[in-house]
């Protein structure tokens, strides 16, 4: 790998997913006033070791315990500001690729209405449902496992996102029926009831404990863009885009070229760098799931800290897997502070760091006020006049133009 590949430069953009870096000004609407993920976990490891993130400006963003400002940053760096209502992942990915959300996508609390739930059963074809509630998912499948196995019903539950969770056990009920019901779910789910995401989670067991243990074999059904992405731009220029992990079921595989999935950070990371190593040409959209499904929703602090210095111990393979052009940005698309007593998502800023192989210098982005300004710059670095026209491109200021 390194710098011995002879493809043209390439963007690549990396989302830590839930690793915010402060509440938003509106945070409190969402009950989520004074939440800063990054900043909250480092404090409660009593300081995170991250030294390459941290030479190229991450501690300059926000207040990170072990993490220090330095005045002679690696690469440019600065936060986001969501535009679009909400705080979920589907929302958080497409306003970066330049769809903003004038409203959230509805959320249900007390669980789904009656209509949708009759209309999921007669429309699916199972004997019944379990739960229909606010859960956590690993509380719920083990408190709902065995009715699940015996009955084969399959367990219903949502949370403080826009989601519709569909979990069943992988060997009574079947990992294909669980993705063919959660795909009749997503095609039923429109309009009033249009949900972010439909979400497929398997589990396996009961243990040798008698505990029912979710695999990563999930999988996310979004809603489908309702209007062109810079992913769609990008393959209408004849740029094909590479995702990792969970990109194409957030673009419901719309101008997704390939995403392959992955088992967890470490397995992401490892196919993120093989995508940026490449010969040909192409946009690398990578997202790192572990740090909001295994540890941010599980308000399993030490385990996001030790999540985040994993991923700074890689760096290296990635940037020796860059060429000399490539231009990388590193962000997230929420918050979720494992310190605060809400499991759910957090109203955050986002880090933004962006570097180009070969510059060792950086520059403070400042408070960008969208998400979208991210892929405003990717397709000014690929040189497309067509822009969704809903950020500002910082790419002459990582230049220094």
């Amino acid at each position: 790998m390194g710098n011995a590949a002879t493809r043209e430069p390439r963007a690549i953009v990396l989302v830590l997913d839930s690793v915010g870096a402060g509440s938003l000004p509106d945070a409190e609407e969402y009950g989520d006033a004074g939440s800063n993920t990054l900043s909250h976990v480092a404090h409660a490891v009593g300081g995170l070791a991250m030294p390459l993130l941290g030479a190229m400006g991450l501690g300059n963003i926000t207040d990170i315990s072990g993490v220090p400002v330095t005045n002679a940053p690696l690469a440019s760096w600065g936060r986001n500001a969501e535009a679009s209502s909400g705080k979920d992942t589907t929302t958080g990915h497409w306003e970066m690729m330049g769809l903003v959300l004038a409203s959230a996508f509805p959320t249900y609390p007390d669980g789904f209405p009656d209509e949708v739930m009759d209309e999921f059963v007669r429309l699916t074809g199972v004997p019944g449902y379990l739960g229909n509630y606010a859960a956590s998912g690993t509380v719920i499948i083990n408190d709902l496992g065995d009715e699940h196995v015996r009955t084969g019903k399959p367990i219903v539950y949502t949370s403080a996102d826009s989601v519709f969770q569909i979990a069943a056990n992988e060997d009574t009920f079947g990992l294909d029926r669980l993705y063919e019901v959660c795909e009749i779910a997503r095609a039923m789910l429109i309009g009033e009831h249009c949900v972010g995401r439909v979400i497929a989670r398997p589990f396996t067991g009961p243990d040798e404990s008698g505990h029912y243990n979710r695999t990563h074999r999930r999988r996310d059904y979004a809603v489908k863009p309702f209007e062109p992405t810079v992913l769609d731009l990008l393959q209408d220029a004849d740029v094909p885009v590479f995702g990792v992990g969970k990109i194409g079921d957030i673009f419901a595989w719309q101008g997704v070229t390939s995403s392959p999935h992955v088992t967890d950070n470490m397995d992401g990371f490892t196919k993120l760098v093989e995508e940026v190593a490449r010969p040909e040409q192409g946009f690398v959209f990578c997202n790192l799931v572990d740090f909001d499904m295994l540890w941010g929703h599980r308000n399993d602090a030490p385990a996001y800290a030790a999540g985040l210095e994993a991923v700074d111990a890689r760096m290296p393979e990635l940037l020796d897997a860059m060429i000399d052009g490539d231009l990388l940005i590193i962000t997230a698309d929420h918050g979720c502070d494992p310190t605060t007593p809400s499991s759910d998502h957090s109203r955050e800023y986002t880090p933004l760091i962006a570097k180009i192989k070969g510059m060792d210098t950086g520059v403070a982005l400042g408070t960008r006020t969208t998400f979208g300004d991210i892929g405003e710059t990717v397709l000014d670095f690929y040189g497309l006049a067509n822009r969704c026209g809903r950020g500002t491109s910082f790419l002459a200021e990582v230049r220094g133009a």
